[in-house]
């Protein structure tokens, strides 16, 4: 099973800019070098102080070794201080399972394509049977690219020193809109059937980074 975070940190202000520069530079392949994927990154467009980032494993045991050795490594042991500096907030975090792979990676050296975003949609669960549901009546009225489909876990977190958000049940999607399409799109997604839905779907608006292999 494969095991998705989606991590949010809230940065200080004016601090975003240098922890992107630090990651794109020293973080992507450090970390896939101990067996996790780091999907994409990306600056939140609404947020001017939040960077989002997805990362995923094969499966807990993975995750576990992973961030293990990725923790205690060489590479996080000589930046961690600058990246921690830039971080106010870095526990907004949802371990999921993924329900449909992720696709839509590019060569992470590639240029981004001028006008393209990725859109999260993040749906507060009534109850858990959602992903059919989703499939039949709510993705054919998106009207976008689906990059993937994600769904919490509630496996226990067996990597404590990285919290992840607990209690609550949320099927999250990912799809890439044109810019200039966003707000209809925004609107088209408010009209959507709500069913199985205990609220509203947040939507976070995603610039990728020079380096995002998701875009």
């Amino acid at each position: 099973m494969t095991i998705v975070e989606l991590r949010q940190y809230t940065l200080v202000p004016g601090g975003r800019d240098t922890l992107i520069t630090l990651f794109d530079a020293n973080f992507v392949e450090s970390q896939e070098a101990e067996g996790m994927r780091v999907v994409g990154q990306f600056r939140d467009l609404d947020r001017p102080d939040r960077f989002v980032w997805v990362r995923e494993f094969s499966s807990m045991a993975v995750r576990q070794a992973a961030l293990t050795g990725f923790y205690s490594g060489p590479v996080w042991k000589e930046h961690r201080d600058a990246a921690n500096a830039t971080m106010l907030d870095s526990d907004n975090v949802l371990l999921m399972r993924a329900i449909e792979p992720f696709t839509g990676y590019e060569p992470r050296d590639a240029p981004l394509r001028p006008g393209r975003i990725v859109v999260a949609g993040l749906c507060p669960l009534a109850h858990t049977d959602y992903a059919d549901h989703f499939d039949r009546v709510v993705r054919p009225g998106l009207g976008a690219t689906l990059l993937g489909t994600s769904q919490t876990s509630h496996e226990p977190n067996t990597f404590p020193a990285l919290p992840v958000r607990e209690g609550e049940d949320v099927f999250v999607w990912f799809a890439r809109v044109d810019a200039g399409d966003v707000d209809a799109f925004a609107e088209r997604v408010a009209g959507l059937d709500t069913s199985g839905l205990a609220g509203p779907v947040e939507l976070l608006r995603l610039a990728p980074t020079t380096r995002s292999a998701l875009r």
